[in-house]
């Protein structure tokens, strides 16, 4: 299973990039092997060309680098949306799947950490390669790289969006005369500026300082979103908490809302990647601290937030979600210029820091092809460009589809297994679990539930499409 599994990513890239039959050593020898050994940290099982690409450019990475970038990517901008999910859902079926979500989300990545290694002498760094490593090159890629281009460069797409109307709405409320003084495109090319020169780190380990920043942002917007309605003064005895519209699609949704705010498990194996291993200090040891660590801070940052919101609020929160929750023009009526901008502020900084961590696969995934056909690393100069060509690609979506936000549930069901499904029947192919046995009783049955869950969301946000209509205001953000 393992040759057949090596010799699969192997040739992988050289069929894609039309390149020779193998990519993975400087030389592009004919019959490439793993390198082991203690070399550079202790990292067994390093492929030379690794070197050169940026996720794994560099494997000196700790539990606290890789705490912050799972932090940093973890406490996205679906997280601002989960009041809106408990509008639709109230607060006992709120509670339980916001809680069955987030459990559901650490089991999958106890899974995925695990099977970095799980071919002896190799490190899956990527997720794509463990996609075909476990369901073989064409389903692999089949199932693997649409959801995972979407969770980079669609991620990204989404940021400029969010982070461009989140720079609108803070002009908006620092203007004196109720006017912005900037339109929603100018709004998009400075947050593009900013977040094209923030992706030129050269590999996922330098961006150690941006998820710390990113991290502290998230942690700082959440809390004051949350923490405002409690110690305020403001009379809560008008808000009601009944759900009003019951309905398939309302109510599947809400659920997907709580779903995309569990999004990130396509980043769990890169940054694990940025990590030494060796047989005494395997890098699984040091993933695990760093993803319960950075887990306990988005527990205190997700509950509080969805739970005290949809107190303070109840039914005046619009359960259709919207860009940077619509929920937040309350709190420029109900608090001060200051609370509101910080809030804004914090939110934008956040999403500039995400910014380069969600495109890195893209830019690892066209370095790869890049090193593959020249036979040789990226310069400096050449990294740049091909970084800023995403960066204009990504920008180019933001302004020609802008109701991007709106088809979030809908595109983002598609790349859901990824989280919620994937992992568990990965589990099967490479650990191959005694047949009947409890573990392949449960991924089985979690694997399942998780491909249906992605297909009922995509059903349900497509009957409310139908029924609501889009705004498809193509180039008019």
């Amino acid at each position: 299973m393992s040759n057949k599994t090596l010799a699969i990513l192997f040739d992988l890239e050289s069929q894609e990039s039309g390149g020779s039959p193998s990519f993975m050593s400087p030389t592009l020898s004919k019959n490439p092997q793993p390198i082991s050994g203690d070399n550079n940290g202790g990292d067994v099982g390093r492929i030379p060309v690794d070197e050169w690409l940026p996720i794994t450019e560099s494997r000196k990475g700790n539990v606290y680098t890789a705490t912050f970038h799972l932090l940093c990517s973890g406490i996205g901008l679906q997280v601002i949306l989960l009041p809106a999910a408990f509008a639709a859902l109230g607060w006992v079926w709120g509670m339980i799947i916001l809680t069955v979500g987030f459990v559901w989300k650490i089991y999958s990545m106890w899974l995925l950490i695990h099977l970095h290694e799980a071919v002896h002498g190799t490190r899956f760094s990527r997720y794509l390669r463990l996609a075909i490593a476990s369901f073989g090159l064409r389903l692999g890629k089949l199932l693997g790289v649409f959801p995972i281009m979407y969770l980079s460069g669609g991620a990204s797409s989404l940021l400029v969006i969010t982070g461009g109307k989140a720079i609108q709405q803070l002009l908006h409320i620092m203007s004196e005369d109720d006017t912005v003084p900037l339109t929603a495109v100018e709004c998009f090319v400075i947050f593009s500026c900013f977040a094209v020169v923030m992706s030129q780190f050269p590999n996922l380990n330098s961006l150690f300082g941006v998820s710390l920043i990113g991290s502290v942002m998230a942690v700082a917007y959440c809390t004051m979103i949350w923490i405002l309605p409690v110690t305020s003064d403001l009379q809560r005895n008008s808000d009601s908490y009944a759900t009003r519209d019951t309905s398939f699609d309302n109510i599947f949704n809400a659920i997907g809302w709580i779903a995309l705010a569990f999004r990130g498990n396509n980043l769990v194996l890169e940054i694990q990647g940025t990590l030494p291993s060796n047989s005494k200090n395997p890098s699984s040891k040091t993933m695990w601290r760093a993803i319960v660590i950075s887990h306990v801070f988005i527990a205190i940052c997700m509950f509080p937030l969805s739970i005290v919101v949809y107190w303070a609020y109840g039914d005046k929160i619009p359960a259709t979600g919207g860009p940077m929750g619509s929920y937040l023009k309350l709190y420029e009526q109900d608090y001060s210029k200051r609370a509101a901008c910080f809030i804004h502020l914090t939110f934008i900084f956040n999403c500039l820091c995400s910014y380069p961590i969600n495109l890195m696969p893209a830019c690892d995934n066209i370095e790869m092809v890049y090193t593959t056909r020249r036979q040789k690393p990226c310069s400096f100069f050449v990294r740049m460009m091909l970084r800023l060509f995403l960066g204009l690609v990504c920008f180019f979506v933001a302004v020609t589809f802008p109701f991007l936000p709106y088809l979030a549930v809908l595109i983002g069901a598609i790349a859901l297994p990824v989280t919620f499904s994937y992992p568990c029947f990965m589990w099967i192919s490479i650990k191959k679990p005694q047949r009947k046995s409890p573990m392949w009783y449960l991924n089985v049955l979690v694997g399942c539930l998780g491909a249906s869950l992605s297909v009922l969301l995509v059903v349900a946000s497509a009957l409310r499409l139908d029924e609501q209509g889009l705004h498809a205001n193509f180039y008019k953000p």
